[in-house]
């Protein structure tokens, strides 16, 4: 499985417990060619690497917190215990201090799918500074030939003039309900890499949402079947074909395209003003490819 332009963790067994480590830090992240955001991410990256997982593993996830205020990792949609689910205030889940760790300890019960983590304190404010990642359930062994995650964020980029690509590193307004750029995987198109295949293979297309408002995700020259909605199989009578989803916030869908016409096709948010960089002329924002290889 590939999380294009991220990297992801599987973990270091030990002791039959599969353990991983986050670092929630300041992170200077690269959307565009030159041009960064100062935002706040996990192990340098925003989104935050994508953890994989098997089914009925038990694992163990060290959270440090390095940022200048409480925080906490919650695990969207996944079935565990109250006290690590970080949802804080209202739960025995605690928030993590700054210069503190918390130890996320639960056993994986959910089916195989796709799944996120992201901030659960101050979430207006930490979610819109980058605070996400994937959290993926993963069968050892499936007939998918290419498996692929994005991450959908949406950023308001502060001292950038409306229709300027100027290059520099811009801090984030999270508190703005207008944004300028649009993210697949931290990065805006054409600063992103394409999802290759194969003619004749099965490809999943693996997204979800951690922004403001909702993003129809189109893809051109073929059609698809979702798999799983928000981490669960949908039975085989739901399974239509369709070339669009809608992705609200905090949803997520696993899509299944059979690679049958050779091209390169794009793959997009249908919403015209998230498929431009800063309002710019020409495409960007959150759009990548389905390039036969």
């Amino acid at each position: 499985m590939l999380t294009p332009n991220n990297n992801q963790l599987f973990g270091e067994m030990v002791n039959g417990v599969k353990h991983f480590e986050l670092t929630a830090e300041p992170v200077r992240q690269e959307i565009l060619d030159g041009i960064f955001i100062e935002g706040w991410g996990y192990n340098g990256s925003i989104p935050g690497p994508t953890l994989v997982v098997n089914p009925s593993d038990e694992v163990s996830i060290r959270v440090h917190n390095e940022l200048p205020e409480s925080t906490s990792v919650h695990w969207h949609g996944m079935d565990l215990h109250e006290n690590v689910d970080g949802g804080v205030e209202v739960q025995s889940s605690p928030s993590i201090k700054p210069g503190e760790y918390f130890d996320y300890r639960f056993k994986i019960t959910n089916p195989p799918g796709t799944h996120m983590y992201h901030t659960h304190v101050n979430s207006m404010k930490q979610l819109m500074m980058g605070l996400g990642g994937g959290f993926i359930i993963k069968e050892k062994n499936d007939e998918i030939n290419n498996d692929y995650f994005l991450l959908l964020q949406e950023f308001a980029v502060k001292d950038l003039e409306h229709g300027k690509l100027e290059k520099g590193t811009y801090p984030i307004n999270p508190h703005s309900h207008s944004f300028n750029f649009y993210t697949l995987n931290g990065r805006c198109f054409p600063h992103l890499s394409h999802l290759e295949t194969g003619h004749g293979e099965k490809v999943r297309i693996r997204l979800g949402s951690l922004g403001h408002g909702s993003h129809p995700m189109h893809i051109h020259g073929h059609q698809f079947y979702i798999e799983t909605q928000d981490g669960n199989p949908l039975p085989e009578a739901m399974k239509m074909k369709r070339n669009s989803v809608t992705l609200a916030s905090g949803e997520i869908f696993d899509l299944i395209v059979n690679a049958n016409n050779p091209g390169i096709w794009p793959f997009h948010c249908h919403t015209p003003h998230h498929m431009s960089n800063n309002g710019t002329e020409g495409h960007g924002g959150m759009m990548t490819a389905l390039e036969y290889k």
